[in-house]
């Protein structure tokens, strides 16, 4: 049985931002021999029908379309990275140690989980919508949900990201939240040491 050493859901702004973190720290010693994907579900992403100007490092005027495309070719650079595109995840349950993660076509196993679809009401992943609760920083009148967490872990190898975190819906929020989950992932493999990815141009 192949297991992941994480696995992220969804190929949004959060998920990918997880992803390319987590990626880019593949020289570290304790990063080399881990197994990392992606499942790249996004139809209902929220970046759909956005367009920019006010996100950091985007040229104003990009549609989220555009960079959800773009983003998905960036990800590529990192090929160690599985991509698993066109399923949806329908469950997630742990199992002798390991999570099962059944999409509609697939069942994978992995040791960790990062949750980065989006915060609407029709989230329904069974064997975790005993965390579902009322987005805290969502009008009520747009029935949004989140995931009851702590600094984005939900339970003990499970962590969410985005809007689905409790975080609100502005692009470099949702980034930004991808990549803290990211870096206490690496934090973990690295026995509870703290650390993260940076890349230089310094001669080193």
């Amino acid at each position: 049985m192949e297991v992941f050493d994480v696995l992220i859901i969804g190929g949004g702004v959060s998920g990918v931002s997880c992803a390319q973190v987590i990626g880019s720290a593949v020289k570290k010693p304790f990063v080399t021999d881990k197994k990392v994907g992606i499942i790249m579900h996004q139809k209902s992403s929220m970046l759909q029908d956005a367009i920019f100007y006010n996100a950091y490092g985007i040229k104003q005027g990009t549609l989220g379309k555009d960079l959800l495309e773009q983003s998905i070719e960036d990800l590529k650079y990192y090929n160690h990275i599985d991509q698993i595109a066109g399923e949806k995840v329908i469950s997630v349950q742990k199992k002798d140690g390991v999570f099962e993660v059944k999409t509609n076509k697939e069942v994978y196993y992995t040791s960790l989980v990062v949750v980065a679809i989006n915060s609407s009401p029709t989230f329904e992943v069974e064997g975790l919508m005993e965390y579902v609760i009322p987005h805290k920083k969502s009008l009520a009148a747009k029935n949004r949900i989140q995931l009851r967490n702590e600094d984005h872990l939900v339970t003990e190898g499970v962590y969410v990201a985005g809007t689905l975190a409790g975080h609100r819906s502005q692009l470099a929020i949702a980034a930004g939240s991808g990549a803290a989950v990211a870096t206490d992932i690496l934090t973990l493999w690295n026995g509870g040491i703290e650390t993260h990815s940076h890349d230089s141009t310094r001669v080193k």
